[in-house]
C-alpha cells in the first residue's frame, strides 16, 4: 500500500530498422528482477501441463478463438411456420379468417420479421407483414430471444397472436444442440371460408367422345408419320418424301413435303392443309352436287383415326396414296400404350442404285479435232483440250515440208502433186496444191491445219500420224484419201539427222537414199570443172535435142530413170548410146566425148 511508483520498463525497440520485443529489464516501479524469470509464453504452457509420471506433461489445446456473434451466425436463420386468427366484421359469410404465416429470427442481430405467402386473387394485402427488427417482449424493455421460441406455443407481437406450428430441419438441429427440447409438430389449419370456396374436382366419364375434353387431354400431341407419295405413274413424276402429321386434339390431318435444296420444284412444303379427311362416304344419289359442296358428318360414314395409320401401311388420302414407313418416337409410344403394338420396323423405301450404263463415245464425224470433239461428249460446257506449252516453244516456226502424189484411178488426178506440213509445235498437219495452170483444178489449200489420225484408230485412243511414219514412198491416208510421198525437202534430212536418236532408222535411211543422187550431183558440179563450160554444154545438148521435132521428153526421161537401177544418176557409155538410138537421137561424136569427159547426164 504503501508502494507509490508503478512505472513499467520499456519492452519494445527497433534493431537494424525492425520492431521487436524483449524481455523487461526491471519490474514495475523499479523492482529488481530475478535472471530466471519465465516469459509470458512460458508460463502460459506451465498452466496447461499437468503432473504425470511416465509420459510427462500432457499438452492441453489452446483455447478456441474468439468470433463476434454477426461473424459466428452470418446468414444463419430460425424459420417456423404459424398462422393467426384476424377477425372479419364487414362480411356475412365468414366471421374469421386464418393467414398462414413464416416466422424469420436472424441470429446475428437476435431481429424477427413476419413473411405472408402471396396467394394470387386472394384480395389482401400479403407479403411482408412485419420488417426485420427486434421485437420487444414486454414493457420492462427486453426483447424476443431464441430461447423464447418453439414449436406449438403462442407468440404475442404487437398484440397479434402467431401460433407456431412447425420449423425447417436447421431451426430443429440449432434448438436442440442449445439444449432446447423441440415440441412435436401441429398440423396447419387452413382457412375454412377458402377451403369452402374451392370447387370439388370430380371425375367426369362422360358417355360419348367429348371434344372439348379430348382438346384438353391431347393439345400439343401430333403424330408423326414419314411417307411416300409415289407419282411415277403421271408424266414427269416422281417419289415424293412426305410427314403426315395427326392432330389428337382434333383428329386433323395435315400432309407437308419435304423439299431438298436444289431439288429443282417449287418450294410449296404444305401438300394438304389441316383438315379432316374423310374415309368412308354415306351413299348418295349419283347427281347430288358432291363436287361443289363442303363435305359434312351426314355425308361420311368414317373419318381418318390413328388406327389406320401404321408403318407399312398404304393410305388414299383425297386420291394420293401415301406409303407410311416409318415414325418418330412419341408416335411409337403413342401406339404402344393405346394399342399394344410392339413392332416399329421400319421400311426400306430407298431406291435401289440403278446400273451405270458405259459412256460410249461416238464416232469422229470429221470436223474439227477429235480431242475438241470429245470434251462434248464429257461435259455440257466443253473446256478446250490442254496444250504443251513447252513443246510449242521449243518446236516454234520448226515445218517439215514433204511433196506427195494422190492415189487415184481417175487420170486426171495421177499429175497432181501436194505440198504436206507437218508442224512440230503441236503435230498438226496441213496440205496444199500447187496451182497449175489450165489443169482444169483449182489449187490452193487442201486440207486446213489440223491433227490426223491414222486408220484403225479409236476415238477413245486416237493414234496420230508422226515425222517417223513418212518415208520415201510411203502411203499416208488422210480423211479417206491415200498419198504417197514422193519427195522432201533438206531440212527433213537434217532435222532427223539431229534428232537421230528419236526416230527410227528405216526413216533416217529412207531419206538420206533418196537424197544421195542429189549429193553426187553437187559433188560432180564442184569437182573443179568450171560453171561456165557446164552451163555451155547444156545449151548445146539442148540445141540438139530441139532438132527433133517432136521430141518426147518425158518418156526420154522415164528411159534414164529405168536404166539407173541404183538411182546415182550416172549412166556408163554403153547404157547411154543404148538409149540415144532407141529415141534416134543423134549422137555426134565431139558432143559424146565432151558429155563423157563432164561425166554428168546433163541432158536427162
Amino acid at each position: 500500500p504503501q508502494k507509490t511508483s508503478f512505472h513499467r520498463s520499456q519492452t519494445l525497440d527497433f534493431k537494424n530498422g525492425y520492431a521487436f520485443s524483449r524481455l523487461p529489464r526491471e519490474g514495475v516501479g523499479g523492482e529488481t528482477l530475478f535472471p530466471n524469470q519465465l516469459s509470458q509464453d512460458e508460463l502460459d504452457d506451465l498452466c496447461t501441463k499437468g503432473a504425470t509420471l511416465t509420459y510427462g506433461q500432457v499438452k492441453r489445446s489452446a483455447p478456441s478463438r474468439f468470433l463476434p456473434a454477426f461473424v459466428e451466425y452470418d446468414k444463419k436463420v430460425l424459420k417456423f411456420d404459424a398462422y393467426f386468427q384476424e377477425e372479419v366484421a364487414t362480411s356475412a359469410e365468414e366471421h374469421y379468417r386464418i393467414r398462414q404465416v413464416g416466422i424469420y429470427y436472424y441470429l446475428e442481430d437476435d431481429s424477427i420479421c413476419v413473411i405472408e405467402p402471396v396467394v394470387k386473387n386472394s384480395g389482401l394485402l400479403q407479403g411482408k407483414l412485419m420488417k426485420r427488427h427486434r421485437v420487444p417482449k414486454n414493457e420492462q424493455g427486453d426483447y424476443y430471444h431464441w430461447k423464447d421460441l418453439n414449436v406449438g406455443i403462442n407468440l404475442t407481437m404487437y398484440g397479434r397472436t402467431y401460433r407456431l406450428v412447425n420449423c425447417d430441419s436447421f431451426t430443429k438441429v440449432f434448438l436442440e444442440s442449445q439444449g432446447i427440447e423441440v415440441n412435436p409438430p401441429e398440423e396447419m389449419i387452413s382457412d375454412p371460408y377458402t377451403e369452402h370456396r374451392r370447387p370439388v374436382q370430380k371425375p367426369l366419364k362422360p358417355a360419348s367422345p367429348d371434344p372439348f375434353r379430348q382438346f384438353l387431354a391431347y393439345d400439343t400431341k401430333v403424330l408423326r408419320f414419314y411417307a411416300i407419295w409415289d407419282d411415277t405413274n403421271c408424266p414427269f413424276g416422281d417419289h415424293h418424301p412426305c410427314i403426315i402429321h395427326y392432330f389428337l386434339a382434333d383428329d386433323t390431318v395435315e400432309v407437308r413435303e419435304v423439299r431438298k435444296r436444289n431439288d429443282g420444284k417449287d418450294p410449296f412444303p404444305v401438300l394438304m392443309r389441316r383438315q379432316r379427311l374423310p374415309k368412308v362416304f354415306v351413299d348418295k344419289k349419283k347427281n347430288f352436287p358432291s363436287c361443289v359442296l363442303e363435305i359434312t358428318d351426314h355425308e361420311v360414314q368414317e373419318w381418318y383415326s390413328p388406327k389406320d395409320f401404321g408403318i407399312g401401311k398404304s393410305i388414299t388420302l383425297l386420291g394420293r396414296t401415301f406409303l407410311i414407313y416409318d415414325m418418330d418416337k412419341f408416335t411409337q409410344d403413342f401406339y404402344r400404350e393405346k394399342y399394344g403394338i410392339t413392332d416399329f420396323q421400319p421400311v426400306d423405301v430407298n431406291k435401289k442404285p440403278t446400273e451405270k450404263v458405259a459412256q460410249v463415245i461416238p464416232p469422229h464425224n470429221g470436223f474439227g479435232v477429235p480431242e475438241d470433239s470429245l470434251q462434248n461428249c464429257l461435259s455440257l460446257i466443253p473446256k478446250p483440250p490442254r496444250k504443251d506449252i513447252i513443246k510449242m516453244l521449243e518446236n516454234n516456226l520448226k515445218v517439215l515440208r514433204y511433196q506427195m502424189a494422190l492415189e487415184s484411178p481417175v487420170p486426171e488426178d495421177k499429175n497432181r502433186r501436194f505440198i504436206l506440213s507437218y508442224f512440230l509445235s503441236d503435230d498438226t498437219i496441213s496440205i496444199y496444191e500447187p496451182p497449175v495452170r489450165n489443169s482444169g483444178i483449182l489449187g490452193g489449200k487442201y486440207l486446213k491445219r489440223t491433227r490426223v489420225t491414222k486408220p484403225g484408230s479409236t476415238p477413245e485412243n486416237p493414234i496420230y500420224y508422226e515425222p517417223s511414219d513418212f518415208t520415201i514412198g510411203s502411203t499416208i491416208e488422210v480423211f479417206g484419201h491415200r498419198f504417197f510421198i514422193t519427195d522432201t525437202d533438206e531440212y527433213v534430212l537434217n532435222y532427223l539427222e539431229n534428232n537421230a536418236e528419236n526416230f527410227p532408222a528405216a526413216t533416217l535411211q529412207s531419206i538420206r537414199d533418196h537424197f544421195r543422187p542429189r549429193l553426187t550431183v553437187v559433188e560432180t558440179a564442184s569437182s573443179g570443172i568450171p560453171k561456165k563450160d557446164l552451163d555451155d554444154l547444156i545449151v548445146e545438148v539442148q540445141k540438139q535435142l530441139k532438132l527433133l521435132e517432136p521430141f518426147n521428153t518425158k518418156q526420154f526421161h522415164e528411159a534414164f530413170h529405168h536404166f539407173d537401177k541404183e538411182g546415182s544418176g550416172f549412166l556408163d557409155k554403153a547404157k547411154f548410146l543404148n538409149v540415144c538410138d532407141r529415141f534416134q537421137v543423134p549422137t555426134s561424136t565431139i558432143l559424146l566425148k565432151k558429155v563423157s569427159w563432164k561425166g554428168c547426164c546433163a541432158c536427162g
